[in-house]
């Protein structure tokens, strides 16, 4: 892979290239590309989205917004602080009038969006999603769709869907929102359809990242960056864009240090392994003078965050730098985080958070809530649209129908789509307004 293609600014639809050095300073594209996410329905829903504690009503717990928000600025110093240094190593780019900040746009603005097509309830929402089809009401729809359908559905994965928001086609609106496709490439954390199953040990064969819907706009995209493709057998799977390693290390940073703090201003955590764990992190820049002389509870931990985001930045850098040539080979198989001189501390932090927090009573109590509620939501709405398209619609069904979307009123020919974009649906909810409908479809 080159770096002047994986920084292409093509569009869809585009008929011309492209040209770094045509750029409107003011108005430079892949900044264009941040604001169309941040302006858009989606992104906006995130903030009553669950990151860690769902339904939390304190003052200081992240939701999806705030947390795909800190994960953006993240993601921006680790742009800009890659991007210098691949510029000196590759003076053609600088000729050709990329800057250091195209970088930190790119990387911030996938960043952005990396949460945007998580269900409400927080990862449980996919499992939940997944189930409906695998265990639930849905299993009935295996025998009429192809085997990568149906593990699109009983594999529900936010990342791909997150891919569908951004690039989905509707009326009046051909190609979603038309971001560049430096940026899309650099969202797509794991750029392979849902089989085969983990073909590999590379971290972007982790999980999946299109859905069968987009396979053929996706191939347009790893084309035009130049991407290696690795399936075999017809299967579409490519390498990772080297910039979704860094949008990866800013979520693993993010959700690494901040989920620990918030489980500490929750009282799940004491605060006594704030200072045990996180010092490990910042033993070489911490003032223990003034962080002695920070009174409240709430200012030592984010002064000790802001120290522990600030290590983790560099780290992840210098391991992406120290690996760059494997990395645009496609050769870099694990994630930044896990080759830095912190993983073991890392690894640390990550399993309190688990034992405390995530497996929490009240954590696993909104989850199961979870569980019931998507359920039900999915079968009542598919039931209704397959309904009307197979032309014996209930009053009841007509009912449900005039509660979704005007967009949606008119379901699609194929099976396959009429589920996925319910399942869309559902997944763009907010956990407050799913659990509403859910008491309103229960009565």
């Amino acid at each position: 892979m080159n770096w002047e293609q994986l920084l292409s600014l093509k569009r869809f639809g585009d008929t011309q290239k492209r040209l770094r050095n045509q750029q409107d300073e003011t108005r430079l594209g892949f900044e264009v590309d941040y604001d169309r996410i941040i302006f858009s329905d989606f992104f906006r829903s995130l903030q009553d989205k669950t990151q860690v504690v769902p339904f939390s009503k304190t003052d200081f717990v992240h939701t999806r917004l705030t947390h795909s928000l800190e994960v953006s600025v993240v993601a921006r110093s680790l742009g800009r602080i890659v991007g210098e240094q691949v510029l000196k190593k590759h003076p053609e780019l600088a000729i050709k009038g990329y800057k250091i900040n195209d970088f930190g746009a790119i990387v911030a603005t996938a960043a952005l969006a990396h949460d945007i097509g998580n269900p409400p309830f927080g990862h449980s929402g996919e499992k939940a999603i997944g189930e409906f089809f695998k265990n639930g009401n849905g299993q009935k729809y295996e025998l009429v769709l192809s085997k990568k359908q149906w593990q699109d559905l009983i594999d529900f994965e936010g990342n791909a869907n997150g891919f569908r928001i951004l690039n989905e086609s509707k009326e009046g609106m051909k190609g979603g929102l038309r971001l560049s496709y430096a940026t899309i490439g650099a969202f797509i954390k794991y750029p392979k359809e849902s089989l085969p199953k983990k073909p590999s040990n590379h971290i972007a064969d982790k999980k999946f990242g299109i859905f069968q819907s987009e396979i053929s706009f996706f191939n347009d995209v790893a084309q035009e960056l130049g991407l290696v493709a690795t399936g075999v057998n017809g299967n579409v799977a490519f390498k990772r864009h080297p910039l979704a390693y860094l949008v990866e290390a800013a979520d693993d940073i993010c959700y690494t240090i901040i989920d620990f703090e918030d489980g500490i201003n929750l009282g799940l955590i004491e605060e006594e392994f704030a200072l045990e764990y996180l010092i490990k992190l910042v033993k070489n820049t911490i003032n223990i003078k003034k962080y002695h002389q920070l009174k409240f509870k709430k200012d030592r931990l984010s002064y000790l965050r802001a120290l522990a985001i600030g290590t983790l930045i560099n780290e992840a850098t210098t391991v992406f730098l120290e690996n760059e040539d494997a990395i645009l080979k496609g050769e870099f198989h694990y994630s930044l985080l896990d080759k830095c001189k912190f993983e073991a501390q890392i690894n640390d932090i990550i399993k309190i958070s688990v034992d405390k927090i995530y497996k929490s009573r009240t954590v696993i109590e909104k989850e199961v809530s979870g569980y019931k509620i998507i359920g039900t939501l999915l079968d009542v709405f598919v039931t209704a649209l397959n309904h009307k398209y197979e032309g014996n619609m209930s009053n009841y069904d007509q009912l449900i129908i005039s509660l979704l979307p005007e967009s949606l009123h008119e379901p699609k020919d194929n099976q396959y789509l009429r589920l996925l974009t319910v399942c869309g649906y559902v997944a763009s909810l907010t956990d407050g307004f799913a659990l509403q409908l859910y008491k309103k479809l229960t009565g």
